[in-house]
C-alpha cells in the first residue's frame, strides 16, 4: 500500500535545460531549412545548422514527421500569440495589422503555409485547433482594420498570407543578399497599398483563408 502511494506521488522529471535549448535550436533551424528546401529538406542540414549532431536530433525527433509537427506547432502558436498581443496593445487597427505582418515575415509563416494548412496531416485535431486559433486572430486584425475604415474593402486575410508566402522565400541564386531586409522592405510597399482609401481598382477577387484551405493539396 505504502509502495503504491509512493509510486503514485512520483513526479515525471522535467527535461534538462540543455535538452530544452537543443530542441528549440533544432526547431528554429528546421523552420529556416524548410523555407529553403521544403518539408523534404535533408535532416543532416538541419542538424548542422542547429549546431548539434544527428544523434541529438533523432533523440528529440525520431522521424521527419515528428519534426514537421513541432515546426508547424511552434510557428502557429507563436504567430497566434503575437497577433493576439498586438490586438490588445495597438490602438490603431491598421498599425496593428502591419505590425503583425512584419512579425509573421520574421517567423516565415507565409513560406510554410503549405504545412500550416495541415495538408501534410488532415487527422490532427490538435494542430487543426492551433490553425483555427491563428486564422481567427489574423481575420480579427483584418476585420478590425476594415471596420475602422483603415483597410481597403477589396482585400482579405488570404491576400496578406499569399504575399507573405511570396516574400518569405529566398530567390533562386540570390547568393549573399540579405533577403530578410528585402522582404520587410517589399512587404511595407504592399502594406501601404492595403491602406484605405484605395488608389486603384484591383483586378479579380479577394483571396480568403478559406480559399487557401481549399487550394491546399
Amino acid at each position: 500500500m505504502g509502495c503504491a502511494a509512493g509510486s503514485a506521488g512520483r513526479r515525471v522529471p522535467r527535461p534538462r535545460a540543455d535538452a530544452l535549448r537543443n530542441r528549440e535550436r533544432i526547431v528554429t533551424a528546421a523552420r529556416e531549412v524548410y523555407v529553403e528546401y521544403g518539408a523534404e529538406a535533408p535532416l543532416d542540414e538541419i542538424a548542422r545548422r542547429a549546431g548539434i549532431g544527428n544523434a541529438t536530433l533523432y533523440r528529440h525527433f525520431p522521424d521527419r514527421h515528428a519534426l514537421v509537427d513541432a515546426v508547424v506547432r511552434s510557428v502557429m502558436v507563436r504567430a497566434a500569440e503575437q497577433a493576439e498581443r498586438i490586438a490588445d496593445e495597438e490602438p490603431d487597427p491598421f498599425a496593428a495589422l502591419c505590425r503583425f505582418a512584419h512579425l509573421a515575415a520574421d517567423e516565415r509563416i507565409g513560406a510554410l503555409c503549405a504545412m500550416l494548412s495541415c495538408g501534410f496531416d488532415r487527422n490532427r485535431p490538435d494542430l487543426d485547433a492551433e490553425r483555427r486559433r491563428l486564422e481567427g486572430a489574423v481575420e480579427g486584425l483584418t476585420e478590425r482594420a476594415r471596420r475602422a475604415g483603415r483597410l481597403r474593402p477589396d482585400v482579405e486575410a488570404g491576400d496578406l498570407m499569399l504575399v507573405l508566402s511570396q516574400l518569405s522565400r529566398p530567390l533562386p541564386d540570390s547568393g549573399s543578399l540579405d533577403m530578410g531586409r528585402f522582404a520587410h522592405r517589399h512587404l511595407q510597399l504592399f502594406l501601404d497599398g492595403l491602406e484605405a482609401p484605395a488608389r486603384s481598382e484591383l483586378p479579380g477577387s479577394a483571396v480568403t483563408l478559406e480559399d487557401l484551405r481549399r487550394a491546399a493539396p
